[in-house]
């Protein structure tokens, strides 16, 4: 068992495009008039101004935003449809994608599942064969929902008996979901649709005739992409009946924040519950017999929010967890399911210096990944905790996988790093033997580039990993166009992977550079707790630090530095943009979250105020103003060359955030470089996206740099 883990009025359109009367032969940009209102709010007794705040309107229920994105798409199109060099980026970036791409397979009842992509299918197709050697057939293709390919695929669960296959279908980038099943052998649709799903937890019963989900309330009508989603509850389905008729399992309404993740053990003796506040990973735990009544009650194991406690597996009432509880970097215990509490907890493998990141049950053997200095090292244990061998992985990188049932010899993971694209292997539990299953052609070659890992100190003398990645022999002369990528928060760990775009950057002659920040896991629980809430700022200090030792390295200049981020790495960008802006030569905060004294009143919102702390709160308030990159924005400076990205689906970071941090941009710049905002249509924070539409924003991307980087074919 694997662990789980934003009044109509009139305005102005300029001309897009304009040529200037100076001696320069530059094209001036204009951009769209944006109203400004006379909008004040008072927090803990600090006037605030939001001249924006009619942005936050979804683009479907407003005439007047929907129309404002409309001509700042205009601009934008029209600024990067006239880079020349636009066309051969697309072209090679088009080149690379165009490769088979597998997913990790997993293994029910003999059959082995898992997706392809044979190189420029806007999704990937799902297959089940009988041997994981074989090609087997085509059980569910995505692209054929859709013309545009914007309805994806998003989970699956396979039944014991693997006789059906439940999933997730998702549209426009949403987070929303609707499940269906599918017969696996006869590939016959049934009738059950489940709405109003989100993030996937689904849970079969041991015989196949139903399963537990998690649902939520239907949201008010038009307010789906902006309402916040609260009150989840978990329920079970039986096959062949309407969604109408199913049982209410849990909920709690007194608690409308807190998030429910059901698990069934292999033996089908238990299910555990776990519950979480917002995305922090510490959690209550619960438990119940399986064949208790539906409403029966639930055992508390852990009643409290203190620790993590993530559920891998059982040896009868013994129950195996992942835990930070007196370990900052996890290590593994047990709980009796009789006997409640920390007190009867039993340690299995003690906390260590390299990360805990995941653990599986296999064949008698616990599987364990760590992290090493952000490199993937995974070792084999006995249930007794005593080391047994290394799995000794293809090289120095990342893998992940090694999931399937306590009773299963066999697994299967994928290794990555920046310049090793993605292959699959066998891992045979026994004997401890990796087989290469999968291996990609790619019109890369790995040892033509070289990544090196160093490390650098940040503002208050704490020393943070950097991994640089470039073509092999290229000549540092302190001005390479450089991007520097970031993330930094809620325990997510940034480790080597492969990337055509990062790939077709350094053909460029650009230099990637990825430091790993503190708010994320890369060194346990200490680490991401020293860049969350009071401590944010530390997470751009060291994204700082990181611009300013690539230049005193001689990698770059600030003229030729860009720095990339999406989500949380959007917020990144856009502080350390209006922090420093005369430390950077372009940035491209994507999906952002800017608004940070609102952004808890929008869909998934309240999730993060474990993260980033709440507006609502008179100290924290202080914190999120202070750094909030809406909010600080300053008239009359000179901001970078900045391309926001958004979509109109996005239903995690609402693009509210982008839309009102562009439109403050674009009024308080002073300077030339221009301030773009690009808005993808029928999509969302970035999950299920066609490959059509990442090549074309990635094309964007590049050429963006590349004309604001001063970038040369010669580099």
């Amino acid at each position: 068992m694997h662990i789980q883990q934003t009044t109509i009025a009139l305005f102005a359109i300029l001309p897009l495009i304009a040529t200037s009367q100076t001696h320069s032969k530059e094209p001036i940009l204009h951009y769209p008039e944006t109203r400004r209102v006379d909008q004040t709010d008072n927090y803990h007794g600090t006037n605030v101004p939001d001249p924006y705040r009619w942005l936050e309107d979804d683009v479907r229920n407003s005439t007047e935003v929907a129309e404002w994105t409309k001509a700042q798409n205009q601009v934008t199109r029209s600024y990067l449809d006239r880079i020349p060099q636009r066309k051969k980026i697309y072209d090679r970036l088009t080149e690379l994608w165009n490769y088979e791409r597998y997913s990790v397979p997993s293994q029910k009842a003999g059959r082995y599942f898992y997706r392809k992509n044979n190189g420029l299918q806007n999704q990937a197709v799902l297959y089940v064969a009988d041997d994981y050697t074989a090609s087997g057939r085509v059980l569910l293709d995505p692209n054929t929902w859709s013309e545009d390919g914007t309805i994806s695929l998003g989970s699956t669960w396979v039944s014991e008996d693997a006789r059906y296959l439940a999933y997730s279908r998702r549209e426009s980038g949403s987070d929303w979901s609707t499940i269906h099943v599918v017969e696996v052998d006869s590939q016959k649709k049934l009738t059950d649709k489940l709405l109003w799903t989100r993030w996937g937890n689904l849970v079969w019963n041991a015989d196949g005739t139903g399963f537990y989900y998690t649902r939520y309330p239907k949201p008010e009508e038009g307010q789906q992409f902006q309402s916040l989603t609260t009150n989840p509850m978990c329920y079970f389905h039986r096959l062949g009946t309407p969604q109408a008729e199913d049982q209410l399992v849990y909920r709690r309404p007194d608690q409308p924040e807190w998030s429910f993740w059901i698990q069934r053990t292999d033996d089908n003796q238990y299910l555990t519950m776990s519950i979480r506040r917002g995305t922090d990973h510490q959690n209550q735990v619960f438990v119940r017999p399986v064949d208790a009544p539906l409403d029966a009650e639930w055992t508390p194991l852990i009643d409290d929010f203190e620790n993590e406690f993530s559920f891998f597996g059982n040896e009868g009432s013994q129950l195996f967890f992942m835990t930070d509880f007196q370990a900052s970097t996890k290590r593994i215990v047990t709980l009796d399911a009789n006997k409640p509490g920390r007190k009867h907890l039993a340690e299995i493998i003690p906390a260590s210096d390299a990360t805990l990141e995941d653990v599986t049950l296999l064949g008698g053997k616990l599987i364990v990944s760590y992290l090493q200095d952000v490199v993937s090292k995974v070792r084999v244990f006995g249930l007794d905790g005593k080391f047994q061998r290394e799995v000794e992985l293809p090289g120095v990188g990342s893998a992940h996988g090694f999931g399937g049932r306590q009773e299963d010899t066999e697994t299967f993971y994928a290794f990555t790093s920046y310049a090793t694209p993605t292959s699959i292997y066998r891992y045979d539990v026994t004997t401890g033997e990796s087989t290469q299953i999968r291996a990609p052609q790619v019109d890369f070659k790995p040892d033509d580039y070289e990544v090196r890992q160093a490390f650098y100190h940040s503002k208050d003398g704490t020393r943070v990993p950097i991994i640089v990645a470039h073509r092999r022999g290229l000549k540092m002369d302190g001005h390479r166009p450089t991007l520097l990528y970031g993330y930094g928060g809620f325990s997510i760990s940034l480790s080597p992977y492969f990337s055509v775009e990062y790939a077709t950057w350094m053909e460029m002659g650009g230099v990637v550079a990825v430091p790993n920040l503190r708010g994320g896991g890369e060194y346990g629980e200490a680490w991401h707790k020293a860049g969350k809430i009071l401590n944010k700022q530390n997470v751009f200090d060291d994204f700082i630090a990181a611009a300013e030792w690539l230049i005193a390295e001689g990698y770059t200049s600030s003229d030729g530095l860009a720095i990339r981020g999406g989500s949380n790495g959007g917020l990144l960008v856009g502080a350390v943009m209006t922090q420093r802006p005369e430390l950077f030569g372009a940035c491209l905060p994507a999906v952002g979250v800017m608004d940070m004294l609102r952004f808890h009143q929008f869909t998934a919102g309240h999730f993060w105020k474990a993260e980033y702390g709440s507006a609502d709160d008179p100290e924290q308030f202080k914190a999120l103003l202070a750094y909030s990159p809406y909010h600080n924005i300053r008239p009359g400076t000179h901001y970078p060359a900045t391309m926001i990205t958004t979509a109109d689906t996005d239903d995690r970071v609402v693009p509210m955030h982008s839309f009102k941090f562009g439109a403050a941009l674009q009024h308080a710049q002073a300077g030339p470089a221009p301030i773009l905002l690009r808005i993808e249509s029928r999509a969302g924070h970035g999950a299920g996206t066609p490959i059509t539409k990442r090549i074309d924003e990635a094309a964007d991307r590049w050429a963006f740099l590349w004309k604001n980087l001063k970038m040369s074919e010669d580099q």
